[in-house]
């Protein structure tokens, strides 16, 4: 394990004197009912060690037979992502031994992937586009899940821990693997390429259909390898690789905490150790983890219990053309639409509200409106709660029915805050919360009229500045009658008729 512990560089001081490389490695578990090679069904958050069968736990004489489902995802998302399928190919055995790896090796694919060549261009917030190189995209099963167990019974990393649980539920089940070239040329967007190719990615597994791509379950997670060198043209650098980052943001500050750390190991005179490393969510920083394996050391060698497989030409064909639109497609058809502008569309999409507003509109919302509730009120309640905009307990359907309680004019914009404050507190949809609080616009001139008269009573000054032409004085009585009726007189209507009544 490396030892090297250093005071960080400043970022910006970093990246002006070091030119950062990455290398992400993207695994994403494909949503098949089956696992990669045998029958046990996947199952998020059954009791440990209950999905398995004897395939999933390597056991004497149990043999695998390649899902033909998840064949189907990784072809999908090898077409998605403008790569060549492999007209054969074949799995491998990646031997070694830790714990949830109850056979000893794991089946990927190696010098064979499936797929191969490809890339995916990626918008940074700015709207600048920036081409990423995909190596490879393969097939392979995921590990079981070790949870170690320090004192009181916390779970905690491997060094410092009591004892150790293994659950191979996990083992098995199918991923595809995605692989970078050497991206190069980012500079100081290092981390902001990270995090907009990542979560392009995932939009694009969602897309396809191939996965729920839920990062908070592990679904795809990531792998950052980081490396400096002193110019743009100098051999690449030692490289270190941050492992299993779930979430985007996690994957713009490794990248960031890393690129000051191994400048200062580089400035120390010191050589950066090759090696995985562990991210810390809570401090924002990566630890050492083990040496850095390179592919001989897993001694790789054609899998002998899988025949290679042969993607007929006419099937992957029928795949691409029954290929969705995929979300960069999608954004540019809905802003065209919608009207909106480029920035309001990058707000949008760099807010995850793109699937929200577009289900509102679908509901009958205007796309204006639906861009104001979600992008406004509902996300600064997301943003004070700190949860994501599609984790708030409103619908779209619901935003929908509260554009159009505004657009009939049965509540003004300030009542509608009101009414979303209602809906999300669990009281029921738009109209039900309305009728509960009484939160409905007077509009009737009986009950308006009545209001303005006794403003006026009491504020005769104001009557005779009006009179006099100081129009703008109107706003005094206006706002007492608003006052006087809790904010629920129609404030049109109210102008009117005080201005037929002094008139």
């Amino acid at each position: 394990m490396s030892t090297q512990t250093v005071a960080l560089v400043d970022y910006e001081d970093a990246v002006k004197r070091y030119d950062p490389v990455l290398g992400i490695e993207v695994h994403v578990e494909l949503g098949t009912r089956s696992k990669m090679f045998d029958g046990a069904p996947q199952s998020f958050g059954a009791e440990p060690n209950s999905a398995v069968t004897p395939v999933s736990l390597g056991l004497p004489g149990a043999l695998p037979v390649v899902n033909g489902k998840a064949v189907e995802h990784a072809v999908k998302i090898g077409l998605a992502l403008n790569c060549t399928i492999a007209e054969t190919c074949r799995f491998a055995r990646k031997n070694y031994f830790y714990p949830d790896v109850p056979k000893n090796f794991q089946t990927s694919q190696y010098d064979e992937p499936i797929a191969f060549d490809g890339h995916l261009d990626v918008e940074l917030e700015d709207g600048t586009v920036f081409r990423v190189d995909i190596e490879r995209a393969h097939m392979e099963e995921d590990a079981g899940k070790n949870t170690h167990v320090s004192a009181g019974g916390r779970s905690s990393r491997i060094h410092g821990a009591e004892y150790s649980l293994v659950d191979y539920n996990r083992a098995g089940i199918p991923l595809v693997e995605i692989v970078t070239r050497p991206i190069e040329g980012a500079g100081e967007r290092a981390p902001e390429v990270a995090r907009a190719y990542v979560s392009t990615l995932r939009d694009i597994f969602r897309a396809l259909g191939v996965s729920e791509a839920r990062m908070e379950r592990g679904n795809v997670r990531a792998d950052v390898n980081v490396s400096l060198r002193p110019t743009p043209t100098s051999p690449l650098g030692t490289r270190t690789e941050t492992k299993n980052v779930n979430s985007f943001r996690s994957v713009e500050r490794a990248v960031r905490y890393e690129i000051s750390r191994q400048a200062a190991v580089l400035d120390a005179g010191d050589t950066v150790t090759q090696e995985t490393r562990h991210w810390h969510e809570d401090s924002g920083s990566t630890s050492p983890g083990r040496v850095k394996s390179d592919a001989e050391d897993y001694r790789y060698f054609p899998e002998p219990d899988l025949v290679p497989l042969a993607p007929p030409r006419e099937w992957v064909e029928e795949i691409r053309a029954t290929l969705p639109e995929l979300p960069a497609v999608r954004r540019r058809r809905l802003q065209a639409e919608w009207g909106y502008s480029d920035a309001e569309m990058r707000d949008l999409v760099n807010a995850g509200a793109g699937d929200l507003v577009e289900a509102t509109v679908a509901a009958g919302a205007s796309p204006a409106a639906a861009r104001k509730w979600w992008m406004g009120e509902l996300a600064r309640t997301a943003k004070n709660d700190g949860v994501a905009l599609e984790e708030l307990t409103v619908t779209p359907q619901q935003v929908a029915q509260l554009a159009a309680l505004v657009d009939a004019g049965r509540i003004s914009d300030k009542l509608a805050r009101q009414v979303l404050e209602g809906v999300l507190a669990g009281e029921g949809t738009p109209e039900q919360v309305v009728q509960a609080r009484g939160l409905e616009v007077v509009s009737d001139d009986g009950a308006l009229g009545t209001a303005i008269d006794e403003a006026l009573a009491a504020n005769p000054d104001v009557v005779e500045k009006i009179r006099g032409g100081k129009v703008q004085a109107a706003g005094a009585i206006v706002g007492a009658v608003m006052k006087a009726t809790r904010g629920k007189a129609d404030a049109a209507r109210v102008r009117e008729l005080l201005m037929q009544r002094i008139g």
